[in-house]
Protein backbone atom coordinates (compact mmCIF):
# COMPACT_ATOMS: atom_id res chain seq x y z
CA UNK A 1 0.00 0.00 0.00
CA UNK A 2 1.12 3.44 -0.67
CA UNK A 3 1.01 5.45 2.48
CA UNK A 4 1.66 9.26 2.83
CA UNK A 5 2.55 10.73 6.15
CA UNK A 6 1.62 14.08 6.71
CA UNK A 7 3.24 15.40 9.98
CA UNK A 8 2.52 19.11 11.72
CA UNK A 9 4.70 19.51 14.07
CA UNK A 10 7.84 22.16 14.34
CA UNK A 11 9.68 20.01 16.25
CA UNK A 12 11.84 17.50 14.65
CA UNK A 13 12.02 14.99 17.89
CA UNK A 14 8.90 16.29 19.49
CA UNK A 15 5.74 14.04 20.73
CA UNK A 16 4.01 14.00 17.37
CA UNK A 17 7.20 13.06 15.29
CA UNK A 18 7.82 9.67 17.95
CA UNK A 19 4.31 8.77 17.06
CA UNK A 20 4.82 9.17 13.36
CA UNK A 21 8.28 7.16 13.75
CA UNK A 22 6.98 4.43 15.24
CA UNK A 23 3.99 4.32 12.82
CA UNK A 24 6.50 4.43 9.65
CA UNK A 25 8.49 1.92 11.25
CA UNK A 26 5.56 -0.80 11.58
CA UNK A 27 4.61 0.21 7.99
CA UNK A 28 8.15 -0.32 6.08
CA UNK A 29 7.97 -3.30 8.25
CA UNK A 30 4.65 -4.75 6.91
CA UNK A 31 5.80 -4.06 3.56
CA UNK A 32 3.90 -0.67 2.93
CA UNK A 33 5.80 2.08 0.70
CA UNK A 34 6.10 4.98 2.93
CA UNK A 35 6.22 8.89 1.62
CA UNK A 36 6.56 11.40 4.87
CA UNK A 37 6.05 15.08 4.45
CA UNK A 38 7.29 17.06 7.31
CA UNK A 39 4.50 20.07 7.09
CA UNK A 40 6.51 22.53 8.90
CA UNK A 41 9.95 22.19 7.47
CA UNK A 42 8.74 22.40 4.42
CA UNK A 43 7.35 25.55 2.05
CA UNK A 44 3.80 25.40 2.24
CA UNK A 45 1.97 29.00 1.52
CA UNK A 46 -1.48 29.55 2.79
CA UNK A 47 -4.69 29.18 0.03
CA UNK A 48 -5.66 31.99 -1.16
CA UNK A 49 -8.81 30.68 -2.45
CA UNK A 50 -8.30 32.12 -5.57
CA UNK A 51 -9.55 29.53 -7.67
CA UNK A 52 -6.60 29.83 -9.92
CA UNK A 53 -6.66 26.04 -9.70
CA UNK A 54 -10.23 25.66 -11.25
CA UNK A 55 -9.24 26.47 -14.47
CA UNK A 56 -5.53 24.80 -14.70
CA UNK A 57 -6.43 21.42 -14.14
CA UNK A 58 -5.79 21.44 -10.16
CA UNK A 59 -2.84 23.59 -10.45
CA UNK A 60 -1.96 25.89 -7.77
CA UNK A 61 -1.14 29.70 -8.31
CA UNK A 62 2.19 29.13 -5.88
CA UNK A 63 4.93 27.25 -6.77
CA UNK A 64 6.25 25.92 -3.70
CA UNK A 65 6.26 22.52 -1.79
CA UNK A 66 2.60 21.56 -2.58
CA UNK A 67 3.51 21.53 -6.14
CA UNK A 68 5.62 18.08 -5.80
CA UNK A 69 3.78 16.57 -3.12
CA UNK A 70 0.36 16.67 -4.59
CA UNK A 71 1.51 14.20 -6.62
CA UNK A 72 2.05 12.02 -3.93
CA UNK A 73 -1.20 12.56 -2.17
CA UNK A 74 -3.03 11.74 -5.67
CA UNK A 75 -1.01 8.67 -5.26
CA UNK A 76 -1.47 7.56 -1.83
CA UNK A 77 -4.21 5.05 -0.68
CA UNK A 78 -3.54 6.20 2.84
CA UNK A 79 -2.87 9.42 4.32
CA UNK A 80 -1.70 9.87 7.82
CA UNK A 81 -2.50 13.03 9.74
CA UNK A 82 0.19 13.36 12.39
CA UNK A 83 -0.18 17.00 14.81
CA UNK A 84 0.41 18.15 18.04
CA UNK A 85 -3.22 19.76 19.26
CA UNK A 86 -2.64 23.15 19.50
CA UNK A 87 -5.34 25.19 20.72
CA UNK A 88 -7.75 21.76 20.40
CA UNK A 89 -6.68 21.51 16.51
CA UNK A 90 -4.47 20.82 14.04
CA UNK A 91 -1.21 22.95 13.92
CA UNK A 92 -1.33 25.62 11.25
CA UNK A 93 1.44 23.98 9.59
CA UNK A 94 -0.75 20.85 9.06
CA UNK A 95 -3.72 22.66 8.38
CA UNK A 96 -2.24 24.58 5.39
CA UNK A 97 -1.16 21.53 3.84
CA UNK A 98 -4.65 20.16 4.42
CA UNK A 99 -5.91 23.93 3.05
CA UNK A 100 -4.26 23.28 -0.10
CA UNK A 101 -6.30 20.25 -0.57
CA UNK A 102 -8.44 22.24 -2.44
CA UNK A 103 -6.46 22.35 -5.46
CA UNK A 104 -6.51 18.85 -5.94
CA UNK A 105 -10.29 17.78 -4.20
CA UNK A 106 -11.32 16.26 -7.99
CA UNK A 107 -8.07 14.15 -7.94
CA UNK A 108 -7.94 12.54 -4.31
CA UNK A 109 -12.20 12.45 -3.26
CA UNK A 110 -13.05 8.85 -2.28
CA UNK A 111 -11.08 5.38 -2.64
CA UNK A 112 -8.52 6.36 0.03
CA UNK A 113 -8.28 5.69 3.86
CA UNK A 114 -6.68 7.88 6.57
CA UNK A 115 -5.50 7.96 10.33
CA UNK A 116 -5.32 10.40 12.61
CA UNK A 117 -2.36 10.42 15.02
CA UNK A 118 -2.09 13.65 17.67
CA UNK A 119 -0.10 14.44 21.25
CA UNK A 120 -1.85 16.98 23.73
CA UNK A 121 -0.51 18.38 26.92
CA UNK A 122 -4.10 17.85 28.46
CA UNK A 123 -5.85 15.02 29.59
CA UNK A 124 -9.53 15.98 30.15
CA UNK A 125 -11.97 13.54 28.49
CA UNK A 126 -12.67 16.57 25.87
CA UNK A 127 -9.18 17.43 24.53
CA UNK A 128 -9.27 16.13 21.41
CA UNK A 129 -13.26 16.48 20.75
CA UNK A 130 -12.61 19.36 18.48
CA UNK A 131 -9.71 18.02 16.69
CA UNK A 132 -11.38 14.45 15.97
CA UNK A 133 -14.62 16.48 14.50
CA UNK A 134 -12.05 18.13 12.30
CA UNK A 135 -10.56 15.29 11.10
CA UNK A 136 -14.10 13.56 10.66
CA UNK A 137 -15.52 16.34 8.86
CA UNK A 138 -12.36 15.79 6.31
CA UNK A 139 -12.94 13.02 5.80
CA UNK A 140 -16.63 13.45 4.92
CA UNK A 141 -15.95 15.98 2.82
CA UNK A 142 -13.17 14.00 0.71
CA UNK A 143 -15.16 10.59 1.08
CA UNK A 144 -11.96 8.65 2.87
CA UNK A 145 -12.38 6.08 5.12
CA UNK A 146 -11.51 6.22 8.66
CA UNK A 147 -8.80 3.40 9.25
CA UNK A 148 -7.74 4.58 12.96
CA UNK A 149 -7.31 6.85 15.27
CA UNK A 150 -4.67 7.24 18.33
CA UNK A 151 -4.65 10.42 20.79
CA UNK A 152 -2.06 10.22 22.93
CA UNK A 153 -3.26 12.25 25.79
CA UNK A 154 -1.69 13.81 29.02
CA UNK A 155 1.48 14.05 26.66
CA UNK A 156 3.02 17.33 26.46
CA UNK A 157 6.56 16.56 26.18
CA UNK A 158 8.67 13.46 24.50
CA UNK A 159 9.96 11.70 28.09
CA UNK A 160 6.38 11.78 29.10
CA UNK A 161 5.22 10.07 25.85
CA UNK A 162 8.08 7.49 25.81
CA UNK A 163 6.77 6.53 29.41
CA UNK A 164 3.51 5.43 27.79
CA UNK A 165 2.13 2.98 25.43
CA UNK A 166 1.10 5.37 22.74
CA UNK A 167 4.30 4.63 20.86
CA UNK A 168 4.16 0.72 20.93
CA UNK A 169 0.17 1.71 19.83
CA UNK A 170 1.17 3.56 17.17
CA UNK A 171 3.67 1.35 15.43
CA UNK A 172 1.57 -1.74 16.03
CA UNK A 173 -1.16 0.35 13.65
CA UNK A 174 1.49 0.93 11.47
CA UNK A 175 2.43 -2.96 11.45
CA UNK A 176 -1.51 -3.78 10.79
CA UNK A 177 -2.09 -1.72 7.91
CA UNK A 178 -3.79 -3.38 4.87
Amino acid sequence: MKVTVITGSPHKKGTSALLADKLIEGAKEAGHDVFRFDAAFENVKPCLACEYCSSHDGECVHKDSMSDFSHQLVEAELIVFVTPLYYFGMSAQIKAVIDRFHASNAKIAGSKKAMLLAASYGADDWTMTALEKMYESTLRFLNWEDAGKLLATGCPVREMLEQTDFPQKAYEMGKALK
